[in-house]
């Protein structure tokens, strides 16, 4: 169990004048900027349009690196800093000292708490920088407490940082139930517990239908197409879905997460989180860290142009309208602050794209990754490469040196070999990346996403539009992957918007500039002055 020298309460509270009594980070996990505009005129009053009509609004802001995907994003908005200094740079990825695939949560040396299962043993010890809610702690001497809360394990760990009182996930299958680690403590409060044991995840294995007429749904696709997945046990993946029947198939409570209800009973496990926590009840700011990850779910399983997409949103934005109310009720309106981004946006469906003649250029990986290694074995002999993962080649150092190969001359010959095969878009080599500064385009953001130590050897880049053909995708470099909203309302937070462009990475640094604590340790983000400042006139 981690252990801090924790402070009493009766100690001097940090000066609070003006600074919100809580500070609420919502993440969407696969949120396109596109959509606030896209479903607007059917969102209610109290939701997404309440916080941009009287919050700030960035309209322009991007992830400044690759690979989107949703453990190095929600790492990024918490710590200010991109995988090149936190380390997270998938949400697995091989290490090349063990030999082995690593989960970016993953850790073998704590014991789940609420399962029986190995779903709780994680923790945010292969985070390599702190987040604003680590510096908030050491700011108020550990009085302003931290509560991660997702349906993903990575969703809630990394966002709630390396002092957390606790982070909260949900454990799908036979469980229903909202876990945590030994990381955070010895056993479950008796609050979860109580949660736990009140059905609410059985609640939920009901219908899903749209909420408002499907024939108004005129935003999005048609229902019934190919480009969809769907659910086990149902022939179309058309509304309506019987999640009680399905769920047979479909891993138990596990379905929960694919549809809008995983947002509704995160929402309810945060509320409760917040009532049981006494979060904003004293002058020591606290910060929940609350990611909705279903969006992503069904993003993956129907695609960015689904009715279940909008459906989904349109839930979404009475959650947010849900937690609003809440927070006026019991913080006190005026005094919260809330920001909203997302971890990646989200790229159409590939087929769906070819089908509109839209060129996509597909990778097919399993044929690049079989030629390549037929092409390495030619020319350098069968020890030469260790893996090939997450669009990266790791070489053997050791084979190289045994062999005699120069590095860089070896990287640049793979590199001629990949950019003329179809479906490669661009190749970056370990040699190319540091000894460059690259100030934009691809290379910018593929720099970012480069750890020295953790990441490969050879990055490739996959064609704009690159997907499957069922169900969206995300993590590549271009717009419809880095564009999400950033949202800013509440206490210190003047109205206003702005097309300037800016990146994740100044997310948290903004936040600490208002709370007026110190930057996370590795950020590398700037807060953003053109609210800042506006606030201060």
């Amino acid at each position: 169990m981690l252990l801090f020298a924790f402070s009493s309460k009766a100690q001097t509270p940090q000066n609070n004048a003006n600074k919100p009594k809580l500070v609420v980070g919502i993440v969407v996990d696969q949120m396109r900027y596109d959509y606030l505009n896209k479903f607007w005129d059917k969102y209610e009053e109290g939701g997404f349009k309440r916080i941009i009509n009287n919050g700030f609004n960035f309209k322009n802001n991007h992830y400044n690196y690759a690979p989107t995907y949703t453990g190095p994003g929600h790492t990024s908005v918490w710590t200010g800093t991109s995988p090149m200094n936190h380390g997270i740079i998938g949400n697995d990825w091989f290490d090349k000292f063990t030999g082995e695939m690593v989960y970016c949560a993953q850790d073998d040396d704590v014991a789940s708490l609420g399962t029986k299962t190995n779903a709780g043993k994680m923790s945010p010890h292969r985070m390599q920088a702190t987040t604003l809610s680590d510096q908030n702690r050491l700011h108020t001497q550990f009085r302003g407490k931290t509560i991660g809360v997702s349906i993903k394990d990575r969703g809630a760990i990394l966002p709630a940082g390396h002092t957390a009182n606790a982070a909260y996930w949900f454990s799908g299958g036979g469980d229903g139930k909202f876990i945590s680690s030994t990381y955070y403590m010895d056993e479950l409060p008796k609050w979860v517990q109580k949660f736990n044991s009140s059905g609410k995840a059985a609640s939920y294995l009901k219908e899903w239908n749209t909420l408002l007429d499907i024939e108004t749904y005129v935003e999005s696709g048609i229902d019934e197409n190919t480009f969809e997945g769907g659910f086990r046990g149902k022939e179309k993946a058309t509304f309506p879905y019987d999640l009680k029947k399905l769920s047979k198939e479909n891993g138990n409570y596990s379905i929960i997460p694919q549809t809008p209800y995983g947002d509704d009973i995160t929402l309810d496990f945060a509320l409760a989180a917040i009532e049981a926590e006494e979060l904003g009840q004293d002058e020591d700011t606290d910060i929940l860290a609350l990611s909705f990850s279903s969006t992503d779910k069904v993003g993956h399983n129907f695609g960015v142009n689904s009715k279940e997409v909008e459906d989904t949103y349109l839930r979404l934005d009475k959650n947010i309208s849900d937690l609003l109310t809440y927070l006026d009720k019991n913080v006190g309106e005026g005094k919260y602050t809330i920001f909203l981004t997302a971890d990646h946006a989200g790229g159409h469906v590939g087929g769906y794209l070819n089908s509109v003649k839209i060129p996509t250029g597909n990778l097919d990986y399993g044929k690049l990754k079989k030629d390549f290694t037929d092409f390495a074995t030619k020319q350098f002999g069968e020890g030469l490469i260790k893996n090939v993962s997450n669009d990266q080649i790791f070489l053997d150092y050791d084979y190289m040196a045994t062999k005699d190969l120069n590095p860089a001359d070896v990287e640049t010959k793979i590199e001629h070999f990949l950019i003329q095969q179809p479906g490669v878009y661009k190749v970056y080599t370990r040699t190319e990346l540091q000894s460059n500064n690259f100030s934009n385009g691809i290379g910018y953001l593929v720099q970012n996403g480069f750890n020295q130590k953790r990441s490969g050897d050879i990055m490739i880049v996959e064609h704009p539009g690159s997907g499957y053909g069922r169900g969206s995708t995300h993590g590549s470099v271009f717009n419809y992957d880095t564009h999400t909203p950033l949202l800013f309302f509440g206490a210190r937070v003047p109205h206003g918007e702005t097309y300037e462009r800016s990146e994740i990475v100044d997310v948290a640094p903004t936040m600490a500039a208002l709370l007026g604590i110190e930057y996370p340790n590795a950020t590398s983000g700037n807060p953003l002055a053109i609210m800042l400042d506006k606030d201060s006139e």
